[in-house]
């Protein structure tokens, strides 16, 4: 039997994948069959919290050899890959899940559970994580794999536990979530960095864990979130072994998560038409140079097969605000992000620069070939005139610049990177050209 669960949380604090942790617990009786998943949704839909994150788990009697994915109050806890024929009753694990959600969700979040023997259509899935859905799209779907529902408020959480649910992995990671005593939440947490850099160094598996440039920790949160870290990667056995290497305050618990996080699976690559709210892999030509504009933002424009659109690489990433800085008309590039209605601007996760134009820069003024003196400028955008001879001349004298842009992909700083986001690590990828103080490397 699944079970799904969304929208618990908020910027308050709770965490819907510490709701997931109550419920496994909840279901002793039961066996998790798989690993529990954290599937992430579409990154700008206006009204989600943190990371719009939905959690899908499955229950039953398990077959064959189990795996350890978590400890959960002294407890492990383990999951199966295979299981019997045998369903829960949907009803009894609805009556059993609704004390948690009622005890674990903030007041201005929305829950939703959805139980069910089937999984809805794969279709729901792209839809939830690249497009922005309204609750009555999912109605019929629930009512055809005869699905079980609670929500408090509006119930939008029953949005992303049908679209969660539907996630049928192409591409897939997976996240090491810890978490704290209670009593600690909302405080300061105390770790040693060091450790966490050496986790990130010593298993190549992992990212998004620390950054190099700044030697800053990225899998920390600020929030006051129930949550310790989270450590990402794409082998589940190096997650767990990693974690054992991190030095933290005590925690209470950890689950290890199934996820879609790194897949870039919410870039839309080739669209009809251009939607606000909906991320986007846009080919283009740079028209402009890049404008710098109050709160450290940069901008530019490129010309692609929907006109002119403005990029945007915003104060939080950083030094890969340079990549703009560096960029000239005519660079052909492939723009990454996320299509803001007001105004309208393409939040720029990631830059592929596929090819750069010569840059050239203006020696002097032209030199008469009668006379091999300077040429005048005659005015703005006029030619050039040599006063002795009344030759004249268009071009000036100029050098051909060293690009500090090469061709190649970039990225911000790990802290500024989407969930959804791929890193280049994961493509098997690095970036060019480094950053250091705005200048190549």
């Amino acid at each position: 039997m699944f079970v799904a669960v969304d929208d618990t949380d908020s910027m308050k604090g709770n965490c819907t994948t510490f709701l997931a942790t109550e419920i496994i617990r909840e279901f002793s009786d039961l066996d998790l069959i798989g690993n529990s998943r954290l599937v992430r949704l579409n990154p700008a839909t206006p009204w989600k919290t943190r990371g719009n994150g939905a959690l899908v788990m499955r229950f039953g009697e398990g077959l064959g050899k189990r795996r350890l994915v978590g400890v959960i109050g002294g407890k492990e806890i383990y999951c199966y890959d295979r299981c019997t024929d045998f369903e829960p009753d949907p009803e009894m694990m609805r009556e059993r899940i609704i004390p948690h959600i009622e005890a674990h969700h903030e007041e201005d979040a929305d829950p939703g559970l959805l139980i069910s023997a089937v999984k809805p259509s794969q279709s729901f899935y792209w839809r939830g994580v690249r497009t922005i859905m309204d609750r009555d799209e999912i109605e019929s779907e629930i009512s055809r794999i005869g699905g079980l529902t609670f929500t408090i408020g509006n119930g939008r959480g029953l949005i992303g536990c049908t679209c969660g649910m539907a996630w049928r992995p192409l591409d897939r990671t997976y996240e090491l979530l810890s978490y704290r005593p209670e009593a600690r939440w909302g405080t300061d947490r105390i770790f040693d960095p060091t450790t966490i850099r050496d986790v990130e160094h010593g298993y190549p598996t992992t990212f998004n864990s620390w950054e190099d440039r700044s030697e800053k920790v990225a899998m920390v949160p600020s929030t006051p979130c129930p949550v310790m870290y989270g450590l990402r990667g794409d082998v589940e056995e190096d997650l767990i072994e990693a974690s054992k290497l991190i030095k933290t305050e005590t925690l209470d618990r950890w689950m290890l998560f199934l996820t879609n996080q790194g897949t870039d699976d919410h870039i839309i690559r080739f669209p009809e038409k251009l939607l606000p709210n909906q991320s986007y892999a846009l080919p283009g030509t740079v028209v402009s140079k890049a404008r710098h504009v109050e709160g450290g933002h940069v901008f530019i424009d490129v010309q692609t097969s929907f006109g002119i659109v403005t990029c945007g690489a915003y104060e939080p990433s950083k030094e890969f605000r340079y990549v703009l800085d560096w960029m000239v008309p005519g660079d052909r590039v492939e723009m990454l992000g996320e299509l803001r209605e007001e105004p309208r601007t393409l939040n720029l996760e990631k830059i592929h620069v596929v090819s750069t134009v010569k840059e050239l820069r203006k020696v002097s003024n032209p030199v008469c070939p009668i006379c091999s003196r300077t040429m005048k400028s005659t005015g703005s955008g006029q030619k050039f005139k040599c006063k002795k001879c009344g030759t004249k001349s268009s071009t000036p004298v100029v050098c051909e610049v060293c690009r500090q842009l090469v061709p190649g992909w970039y990225e911000p700083p790990t802290s500024a990177r989407r969930h959804l986001s791929k890193p280049l690590k994961r493509m098997g990828l690095y970036q060019p050209v480094e950053f250091v103080n705005g200048r190549s490397q």
